[in-house]
């Protein structure tokens, strides 16, 4: 009778040995050295919610092309002869996306869950999501940037516009955690 070696397991993202964080002064350290090499490099800060937009208007162009044609905020990121991807901001978001994929794989915190309270289901944590990221998305387009935005570059600058939409959106959340807090506890 012939014993059939066990095979070796072939590795597996979302069954990695989870890794600690780096620490927190560490990682900001480096957010600064990313921040001002950015500067250096592009001539640019940090930030995402430009990219969304950007993204959006080019889904919109293939849709509604007289319509991105006929709106100024709209035409000034499309329409014509204009690439939407033609910016910046694009391959920036999704290299922070590839990054934060990547990491999360390396070590060991790719995983699927919906992280909640004992309070709220699934569904209702999820679409409370979805509206949440929808105003914040609409608010970052009117501040003329997202927090990284806004609290990195802005701030790095002592923009007082930045750090005036920073102190917003802390009081924003605060006062929002009043209400929903019940559903965490």
């Amino acid at each position: 009778m012939s014993t059939v070696a066990p095979s070796k397991p072939k590795p597996n993202f979302l069954h990695r040995p989870r890794k600690p964080y780096a620490h927190p002064y560490f990682g900001g350290a480096v957010l600064g050295v990313v921040l001002f090499l950015a500067f250096l490099i592009t001539g640019n800060g940090l930030g995402s919610s430009g990219a969304t937009s950007r993204i959006a208007v080019a889904v919109e162009d293939v849709f509604a092309p007289s319509h991105v044609d006929n709106t100024p905020y709209l035409l000034n990121m499309a329409g014509g002869d204009k690439n939407p991807f033609d910016d910046w901001i694009v391959p920036l978001f999704f290299g922070a996306l590839i990054g934060g994929f990547s990491s999360g794989a390396i070590h060991g915190r790719l995983k699927f869950e919906t992280t909640k309270g004992p309070n709220i289901s699934t569904r209702k944590r999820w679409l409370i999501a979805f509206i949440g990221g929808t105003i914040f998305l609409y608010g970052a387009r009117m501040a003329r940037g997202c927090t990284s935005g806004q609290a990195l570059s802005g701030g790095a600058t002592l923009s007082a516009g930045s750090w005036l939409v920073m102190l917003s959106i802390f009081a924003s959340a605060y006062a929002v955690a009043y209400f929903v807090r019940k559903w965490w506890n």
